[in-house]
């Protein structure tokens, strides 16, 4: 298996193609399949990519960070991996709740080697009670195919998700939790304590092609908090998506998978201009 290693871990990687480097931060529990399950669908019709999928600290099959104590060491172990594995190149990233949160922590250094950038339910306030999110609800139920679950995966499936059906059941148990089943809870919970950076995030304005992807059912994040940054990214597409969770990656696979897309195709007509 490959790993890198950085001061204070040694993290579990994998790359999949040639070209532009991306680098995909999941969000807090899960590891990298979360990201890997959403976004290689979309390379299957968009090459000249080098997708490059990590598992966080204290998730998937990353190792050795028991000296990591805070978010402000887990950014730091996250931008010593970027600054060694793609040294001195530019690079698109695409974070996902906390990897948002961590992305725009990146962005206080990297903004000028950053080509563009996705958030995906993002982290945006740390501290839960600070949030603006709407109460949990459930927008469509296929009654049948749950009654050949059992209450345990039924709890926990319609306590995380807001359309139960075949489908998002299999892509929950696929894609977020395998990397929740073999997360360090233990350690996790000493990272919640210190879950906020100890600095401000600074208002830095971020000129590269961005995506912001909001579900309107978000109970976890909510999709409020976002708009107060919205005027950092004068090149960014807000989509608030109905029917959609805070795994709207799932719940909206199609307008997921066309919205990402023509971000990329954005990314490229830049990064093509930039030479002219």
């Amino acid at each position: 298996m490959p790993f890198w290693k950085v001061t204070n871990a040694n993290i579990y990687y994998e790359v999949i193609g040639e070209g532009i480097p991306i680098m995909m931060l999941h969000g807090f529990s899960p590891d990298h399949r979360l990201m890997k399950g959403c976004m290689e669908p979309i390379f299957n019709e968009s090459d000249g990519w080098r997708r490059i999928y990590i598992d966080l600290p204290g998730m998937g099959k990353t190792k050795d960070y028991e000296n990591i104590s805070n978010s402000d060491e887990m950014l730091a172990t996250v931008l010593e991996f970027i600054n060694t594995f793609v040294p001195d190149q530019p690079y698109v990233i695409v974070g996902e709740s906390y990897g948002g949160y961590l992305t725009r922590g990146i962005m206080q250094t990297h903004r000028d080697r950053i080509l563009g950038a996705a958030f995906i339910c993002p982290l945006i306030l740390p501290e839960k009670q600070d949030r603006t999110v709407p109460s949990h609800s459930i927008i469509a139920v296929d009654q049948p195919f749950l009654e050949t679950l059992t209450k345990q995966e039924v709890d926990d499936f319609s306590s995380h998700q807001v359309v139960l059906d075949e489908y998002n059941w299999q892509r929950y148990s696929n894609e977020v939790l395998v990397g929740c089943h073999i997360a360090d809870e233990h350690f996790l919970e000493k990272i919640q304590q210190s879950y906020g950076f100890s600095f401000h995030l600074e208002d830095i304005i971020f000129q590269q092609p961005s995506l912001f992807l909001l579900g309107k059912q978000d109970a976890v994040v909510g999709y409020k908090d976002a708009f107060d940054v919205i005027e950092l990214f004068p090149r960014a597409t807000f989509s608030i998506l109905d029917r959609a969770g805070h795994n709207l990656q799932i719940e909206q696979a199609n307008i997921f998978h066309a919205l990402v897309s023509e971000w990329l195709d954005r990314v490229n007509e830049s990064n093509r201009s930039s030479f002219l």
